[in-house]
Formats: structure tokens, sequence, C-alpha cells
């Protein structure tokens, strides 16, 4: 009886020294794919998440300037033409 335990004692500290060798493998193949797949989108000349919302962010922001200065011009375009028929009418 006391062999059978220790038999089952030992096969469940080789299981458990195998299921952490599996899991530090398995963190070095996670590790090296993103190395490569960095290298990958590098080369393929991607630009990354930071640099996409910095870069949209700067387009909302001229897209409102321009719809300000665009509603800027047409109300400047009222007044000169609400101007030019007070000329006209005098």
């Amino acid at each position: 009886m006391q062999s059978e335990n220790r038999f089952f004692d030992d096969l469940a500290k080789v299981a458990n020294g195998a299921l952490n060798n599996l899991a530090g493998f398995g963190s070095e193949i996670e590790a090296r794919l993103r190395d490569q797949a960095e290298k990958v989108l590098a080369r393929m000349d991607v630009v990354r998440r930071e640099e996409f919302d910095a870069v949209k962010a700067m387009a909302a922001k001229a897209r409102e300037q321009q719809e300000a200065l665009e509603a800027r011009v047409a109300s400047l375009e009222a007044e000169l033409a609400a101007l030019r028929v007070d000329r006209d009418t005098r």
C-alpha cells in the first residue's frame, strides 16, 4: 500500500514538472511568435495603433476647424451680400 502511494506521489511530481515545463515552453513560443510578428509588421511599414490614433485625432481636429471656418466664411459672405444689397438700394 505504501509503495502505491509513493508511486502516485512520484507520478504526480513528474506530471507537475511536465506541466510547468510546458507552461514555460508555451511562454517562450509566444514571445518568439510576437517577436517574429513585430519584425514582419516592421518590414510591411504598418503604423502602430498609437500613431494611428494620434493622426485620427489630428484629422478630427482639422475637420472641426474646417467646419468652423466654412461657417465663418458663409457668415461673412452673407454680411457682404447684405451690405451690397443695402448699398444698391440707396
